[in-house]
């Protein structure tokens, strides 16, 4: 007769591993969104590199991270092995939204190399003093910062790199001309919107999968609103992103409705499970409008980011691990804006340090003529549409 204890050890151990594949969804899923907003030229480059973050973190995660991160390889609620490829599974995000933003201008030997550093130290470092071992505990630096599934710890993550990478590679030739932006149109809107639900779906084995465990009544309760509360605030995220653009052009575009989806997604990352039923639509909203409003801002500084990276996942980021702090009273907003601030501080100038180094060894930024030509000539020899005129 098997024991009630073994039974949940089973269910959790498989919800783990079900949670994980639907989040290594999010891989194909941001690899067809990029591939859907870069150029025809310029494909193949974005494919490899989404492929190759993927096996390069995942190898430095197993290899150094996961020690790095929570110190020891045991787990008495699940088999470790599937607790580690959750975790793993996490890893790629933060790289896959920097390479979003770089992408059609940066190389794929020194991005794999930042990758290493990331996925086997920069990552596991922020998990550590956030959902980890805690190093910095009984210090003034301790995060108490509320975060269940990384609004701060992936995403945020994730976007400060990017910012520090825009910063010292530039933006893409061409894209500012005169002080004026130049629009560089999406290639492929069908595989941007495969790519957005690619991710959407991905996002509820992200999150749900963060609540733990679903082998009670009241876990399997606390995943199922998690999962609700994230569509929910995609969902609002979209309407309001497309109503505000409706609004200021007359236009419905879709590649900023699905970032807007996206950004709710990110904002709502922090606390899907502590919200009820309506506050994500107002997280969500916000997260659709912040969206809108930062793509021209970014612009307008001249930090040049393709698929719209920052306006997604930083700024949301941020919104999202805040709106806890605001709309929750059980959590202190001082908490988490000190868990915001010292994370911002930490990846942006660590990150900036080790591009600046790896930069110095291996330029990330192709030369003009490559990037004129393609990245998928100069890069990988092979073009994903040889048979069309390629785009300027």
């Amino acid at each position: 007769m098997m024991l009630e204890a073994d039974f949940k050890y089973i269910i959790d151990t498989f919800f783990a591993l079900f949670s994980m594949v639907l989040i290594i969804f999010m891989v194909p899923g941001f690899a067809m969104l990029e591939a859907g907003l870069v150029r025809t030229k310029n494909v193949t480059s974005v494919l490899t590199i989404n492929v190759m973050i993927y096996a390069v973190a995942s190898i430095a995660f197993l290899l150094v991270g996961y020690s790095i991160a929570f110190g020891v390889w045991e787990n008495a609620n699940m088999s470790i092995w599937a607790a580690f490829l959750f975790q793993m599974a996490f890893v790629g995000k933060t790289i896959n939204i920097m390479s979003g933003g770089v992408s059609e201008r940066v190389r794929i030997i020194p991005l794999a190399i930042f990758a290493v550093i990331m996925g086997g130290f920069i990552y596991p470092s922020v998990v550590n003093i956030s959902w980890g071992a805690d190093i910095l505990a009984e210090t003034f630096l301790d995060i108490k910062m509320y975060d269940l599934a990384g609004s701060t710890v992936i995403h945020s993550t994730g976007g400060w790199a990017l910012l520090a990478a825009i910063i010292i590679m530039g933006a893409r030739k061409g894209r500012y001309v005169d002080g004026r932006v130049r629009v560089i149109p999406a290639s492929n809107i069908p595989l941007v919107t495969l790519g957005a639900f690619l991710l959407w779906i991905g996002w509820f084995g992200f999150n749900g999968g963060s609540v733990g465990s679903i082998s009670s009544v009241e876990n399997a309760n606390a995943v199922a609103k998690t999962i609700m509360n994230t569509n929910t605030a995609g969902l609002a995220g979209a309407i309001i992103a497309g109503a505000v653009m409706y609004f200021r052009y007359k236009l419905f575009d879709i590649t900023m409705i699905l970032n807007g989806a996206l950004g709710g997604l990110v904002a709502i990352t922090a606390g899907p499970d502590l919200y009820n039923m309506y506050l994500p639509i107002l997280i969500g909203a916000v997260g659709g409008a912040l969206v809108v409003l930062a793509v021209p801002l970014f612009d307008k500084l001249q930090l040049d980011d393709p698929v719209g990276a920052l306006s997604v996942h930083l700024v949301n980021g941020i919104w999202g691990t805040l709106a806890v702090g605001i709309f929750v009273e059980s959590v202190s907003f001082f908490d988490q804006l000190k868990g915001v601030v010292i994370i911002a501080f930490y990846v942006f100038s660590i990150s900036f340090v080790v591009l600046f180094i790896i930069n110095k060894f291996v330029k990330f930024r192709a030369q003009d003529d490559d990037q004129q030509q393609g990245m998928d000539v100069s890069e990988c020899g092979v073009e994903a549409y040889p048979e069309f005129r390629r785009s300027i």
